[in-house]
């Protein structure tokens, strides 16, 4: 397990794909403003690819995210979009309802970046999120990422188009001992 000061980041347990389906990816806005694509129901049993890890993918490392103290089951954490030619990759998370607003956003980004720059031996990490998540940005901006640019009227979300920001972060530029 990967730790940083109030989360753990770990392989996705089968305990855990009924929690995170009830909480995250069957809350319709929830999941549409998280998702590239338009919200649809996940089938109990289905083998969908949010919840249920094929090992074998290598340009895609789902974790679950737990709590340090009790080891209590908090969200998701993904590096996505690996590209081990250019070195980069993409940082995404998502926090069941009952977690979100205790830090630990930044946190995962904190371990995310850990995970990323020094046991992958990447050279950038980004995070694209929508302008009006105040949440991921502040999570971003703590640990070290630059906003790079504005893709507007990027993302469909529930019925209107909306601008997404770009942030990115140089291993250079990486301080490990940032916020979280």
């Amino acid at each position: 397990m990967l730790k940083g000061s109030k989360v753990g980041l770990r392989a996705r347990h089968e305990e855990d794909i009924p929690i995170l389906r009830a909480e995250l990816y069957d809350d319709v806005v929830n999941s549409a403003r998280s998702e590239a694509g338009p919200w649809r129901p996940i089938t109990p049993g289905s083998k969908d690819p949010r919840l249920v890890v094929d090992d074998k993918e290598q340009g895609h490392v789902p974790f679950s995210v737990v709590e340090l103290d009790g080891g209590t089951l908090v969200g998701t954490a993904t590096l996505w979009g690996i590209d081990n030619h250019n070195r980069s990759a993409h940082i995404g998370l998502g926090l069941l309802p009952s977690s979100r607003g205790k830090g630990y956003g930044t946190d995962v980004v904190a371990v995310l970046c850990h995970y990323g720059f020094v046991v992958r031996g990447l050279q950038r990490l980004q995070i694209e999120t929508l302008s009006d998540n105040a949440a991921m940005l502040r999570s971003a901006e703590s640990n070290g990422f630059v906003r790079e640019g504005v893709l507007h009227s990027s993302a469909w979300v529930m019925g209107e188009f909306l601008d997404e920001v770009l942030l990115g972060l140089l291993v250079q530029d990486w301080k490990p001992d940032s916020k979280g």
